[in-house]
């Protein structure tokens, strides 16, 4: 990691935000005792951007650099962390030369985390983003940044003229900022223009967002208890695991993945849940092939 001499912008909209939140996770869980994640690379960054944000107006940024995360949060997001980590490694088995897109990486450093010296790896977020990661990160031949916002499609474009594939598209934490109607077409758009690959992504379930009283907790928890912009809100979800399979012919479902679904014992009484199917899939992921 190469630490730049240029002023640190973190102004941010209220979903970029997230992403601190999600690399302190990281780099919390990554200092404590029996880590689920080592993520060292977290560590260094959040000790690069701890001064910053302990000056910033925002309360999110300076909870964050007192340390200060409910710990369940913490856990989840590293248990999630290692699942994907663990889906590229399984990619890698059978495409040891394969592409991964980290589709809103925010700060995570999963290259580092599984590179086996083959792979091309391309973080893509918005422009502000990359931003600020180009001044704390450095790309190489092998890793690259792609500032653009997912939505706008000409980011395809670039790995076409740098990617083979085959490809591996993960969306960490994503896809629940945006609409149904979005989702739908950047599926459908990745589908045609690289058939063949294959697409992790996490989802929300569309019951909790169907009912008012529902989806104002699940906005309370975000903008009162964690302390982020009212910005920050789910639009999309899904009533199955299966339901994309609906979207087009082609599109063929894998599996799924529920954080209760891991046997880590940090879970604590919350691995009880994977017994209970509304609570299992409130958040969880799927796993898709587009033929």
């Amino acid at each position: 990691m190469e630490k730049t001499a240029e002023p640190l912008d973190i102004d941010v909209n209220d979903v970029s935000a997230t992403l601190f939140v999600t690399l302190y996770c990281h780099a919390l869980e990554s200092r404590s005792e029996n880590p689920i994640l080592r993520d060292p690379m977290s560590v260094e960054i959040v000790q690069l951007l701890n001064e910053k944000l302990s000056h910033s107006d925002q309360v999110l940024f300076k909870r964050l650099a007192q340390g200060k995360l409910d710990k369940n949060l913490i856990v989840h997001i590293a248990i999630r962390a290692k699942k994907y980590d663990e889906y590229v490694r399984e990619f890698l088995k059978h495409s040891p030369e394969g592409v991964i897109v980290n589709i809103g990486c925010g700060m995570d450093t999963r290259f580092w985390r599984i590179d086996n010296g083959r792979i091309s790896f391309y973080d893509l977020d918005l422009p502000e983003v990359i931003s600020i990661k180009k001044k704390l990160l450095a790309e190489n031949e092998r890793y690259h940044f792609i500032g653009f916002d997912v939505l706008d499609h000409d980011w395809m474009s670039i790995l076409d003229r740098h990617g083979r594939g085959p490809y591996l598209f993960m969306a960490e934490g994503v896809f629940m900022y945006l609409h149904k109607e979005d989702v739908k077409s950047l599926v459908l758009k990745l589908q045609s223009q690289f058939p063949g690959s294959e697409l992790v992504c996490e989802v929300f379930n569309e019951v909790w967002l169907r009912k008012p009283f529902l989806k104002k907790m699940m906005d309370f928890k975000m903008q009162k208890e964690l302390h982020l912009g009212p910005g920050a809100t789910f639009y999309f979800g899904i009533n199955s695991s299966e339901e994309m399979e609906t979207w087009n012919r082609g599109i063929q479902f894998l599996d799924d993945w529920s954080y209760f679904d891991t046997d880590e014992k940090k879970l604590g009484w919350l691995r009880l849940f994977r017994r209970f199917e509304l609570f299992r899939k409130t958040q969880w992921t799927v796993h898709y092939r587009l033929n």
